[in-house]
C-alpha cells in the first residue's frame, strides 16, 4: 500500500508531464462529471496537491479534481493519443498536446469549487500532511499533546490519517524504532525530550523517504539515505542494540520492532 512519500512522488510525475500546459482533451467516465469536460478544455493544471492518499488536481479556472485511489486506483503518464493495453477501467483522461495523465480503477472522484474544497468531508477529516513544509515540529508536538490524540496508543495513532496525513505502516514502524518507543506507548506518558524526538521523527523520516527512497547516493556528504531499520527485517539483529527484531500484528497490520530497545 503506497504511503505519503510514494503518493507525492506519483503526483510529481503527473505534474512534470502536464503542469502549465493547455488541456486539449478532457474525458470523465462518470456522468456527473461530463459537464466539466468542455469547461476544462483550454485550461491548465496549475498544481497537484496531496492530502494523505488523496490527490487534488487544481485547474486554472478555479476548479479542483478530487480523487482518492483507495485500494485499486492508479494514475499513469502516457504519450498523447496513446491507448495503453490494460485490463483496468479508465476513469479520467487529462490530455495536453504531448502528454496525457490517466486515472484507472478509482471510484472516489469529484469536481470541487473553491467553496466545496473547504467543506469536503474527507478533506475536513484528514490531518495536516507530513510532507507539507509549512508543518513544523511544534505543530506536530501540539497535535500529540492535544486532548484528541494524547491518550491514543502509537500503534493506532500513527495509522490514523486524522492525526497526520501520509503516514502508513512502514513509516509507523520506522518512526517508533528511531525514537525507541514501544507501540503501546502514548504521548501523555512521554517526557518532553521524548515528545520533541517523536515530533521531529514524524516529519524527518517521511521527508527523507520522499527525497531519497530508491536512490543510491555515493556522495556521503549529501546526507543519509532512507533505508528500513526494522520493516520486513524480523529475525535480524537490531543495528542499535543487537536485539532480535520481531514481527507481530498491531491495529490489524504487520508490525516490526525491537523489544529490547523500544521500551
Amino acid at each position: 500500500m503506497p504511503e505519503g512519500p510514494e503518493i507525492r512522488r506519483a503526483a510529481d510525475s503527473l505534474e512534470a508531464a502536464v503542469k502549465g500546459k493547455p488541456l486539449t482533451e478532457v474525458w470523465f467516465a462518470f456522468e456527473q462529471l461530463k459537464p466539466y469536460e468542455s469547461l476544462l478544455v483550454g485550461q491548465r493544471i496549475t498544481h497537484i496537491e496531496t492530502r494523505g492518499k488523496a490527490l487534488l488536481t487544481h485547474f486554472s479556472n478555479g476548479l479542483t479534481l478530487y480523487s482518492h485511489n483507495q485500494l485499486y486506483g492508479v494514475w499513469r503518464v502516457v504519450e498523447a493519443n496513446s491507448v495503453p493495453q490494460t485490463t483496468r477501467v479508465l476513469r479520467v483522461k487529462l490530455q495536453t498536446a504531448d502528454k496525457a495523465i490517466l486515472l484507472y480503477s478509482a471510484s472516489d472522484i469529484e469536481m470541487l469549487t473553491p467553496e466545496q474544497l473547504t467543506t469536503h468531508p474527507f478533506l475536513q477529516r484528514v490531518g495536516p500532511d507530513v510532507l507539507d513544509l509549512k508543518l513544523t515540529e511544534a505543530d506536530v508536538k501540539a497535535r500529540l499533546l492535544s486532548p484528541r490524540f494524547r491518550n491514543r496508543q502509537f500503534s493506532g495513532l500513527l495509522l490514523d490519517q486524522a492525526f497526520l496525513a501520509g503516514l502508513g505502516n512502514y513509516l509507523r514502524v520506522e518512526i517508533l524504532w528511531q525514537t525507541q518507543l514501544a507501540p503501546q506507548r502514548k504521548a501523555s506518558q512521554l517526557t518532553d525530550a521524548q515528545l520533541d524526538a517523536l515530533a521531529q521523527a514524524l516529519l524527518v523520516i517521511p521527508r527523507l523517504s520522499y527525497n531519497t527512497r530508491g536512490q543510491v547516493d555515493e556522495n556521503k556528504h549529501h546526507g543519509a539515505l532512507f533505508r528500513f531499520k526494522v520493516f520486513h527485517r524480523d529475525g535480524e539483529a537490531c543495528e542499535r542494540c543487537g536485539g532480535v527484531i520481531e514481527k507481530t500484528t498491531m491495529s490489524s497490520r504487520p508490525f516490526y520492532w525491537c523489544p529490547n530497545c523500544q521500551k
